[in-house]
């Protein structure tokens, strides 16, 4: 099971962190995606649990940065620099699979999600 927490308001410019604690199976990979109202689904960030391998989308690269704790089994997204348009609900996703670079950003590849939780950013 994947349970993000730590969402909420925030005013443009500031920061924000949202965790994702996993439990009841091992992951290999573990992203975050992100649904705004009106638009699709999109990645933000996604690593895999062992070694280096990370991905960030464009649109947060230098704004966010996804890390991980392994001994509580949580992951981890810092946002910072937001924006309205990083209004959205935030989303875990999770993979058993250990996912190659370029499948990081793939929705389709994660089979595990977790229920999401809404970030607001205002102007």
């Amino acid at each position: 099971q994947l349970q993000a927490s730590g969402g909420g308001s925030v005013q443009a410019g500031g920061t924000l962190r949202v965790s994702c604690a996993a439990s009841g199976r091992t992951f290999n990979t573990m992203g975050w995606f992100r649904q705004a109202p009106g638009r699709e689904r999109e990645f933000v960030a996604a690593l895999r649990w062992s070694g280096s391998t990370t991905r960030v989308a464009d649109a947060v690269r230098g704004r966010f940065s996804i890390s991980r704790d392994r001994a509580k089994n949580t992951l981890y997204l810092q946002m910072s620099s937001l924006n309205p348009d990083d209004t959205a609900v935030y989303f875990c996703a999770a993979s058993q699979a250990s996912l190659i670079f370029s499948s990081l950003g793939s929705a389709e590849q994660y089979d595990y999600w977790g229920p999401g939780t809404l970030v607001t950013v205002s102007s």
